[in-house]
């Protein structure tokens, strides 16, 4: 197992503690020489807060961990494409390398934000992409069923 796949699968499981609160299950943590420096999971419904995205949260306990807001030396391992305004922060916050499973094309920033992120930032997608992918379908298709 490559250093992506094994940091995206700690990417899934946030994304279960996501799902496991009812949350729409997107998971996030955030390297950096080699070590997890922040983590999060969507946790909108829980804070009654939009903007508790899984990736806002990593950043928030990366940047707190670096006692600085630049990520500049940091991958960031998703697995459900950002949205813009996650891509958003990413960009200030000039992050290096985005990595991320499934690709979101109702919400995702490429299509429409792709110049969100910072310039110098390399993005790479499809990482584990069936298995982030899943865990979303699983997670619309039971909430289908419960109404």
């Amino acid at each position: 197992m490559n250093d992506d796949e094994r940091y995206m699968r700690l990417a899934i499981q946030e994304a279960e503690k996501a799902m496991d609160k009812g949350e729409i299950p997107v998971g996030a943590v955030i390297v950096a020489g080699g070590r997890v420096i922040g983590r999060g999971h969507n946790l909108t419904e829980t804070l009654q807060d939009v903007t508790a995205h899984a990736e806002m949260q990593a950043l928030t306990a990366a940047a707190g961990a670096l006692g600085g807001k630049y990520l500049d030396q940091c991958t960031l391992y998703v697995t459900l494409e950002p949205c813009v305004m996650c891509a958003g922060a990413l960009g200030w916050s000039q992050i290096s390398r985005v990595v991320y499973g499934a690709s979101d094309e109702k919400r995702g920033f490429r299509t429409f934000a792709p110049q969100a992120l910072h310039p110098r930032c390399q993005c790479d997608s499809g990482v584990l992409k069936e298995e982030c992918g899943t865990l979303v379908k699983t997670f619309f298709s039971k909430l289908r069923k419960k109404t």
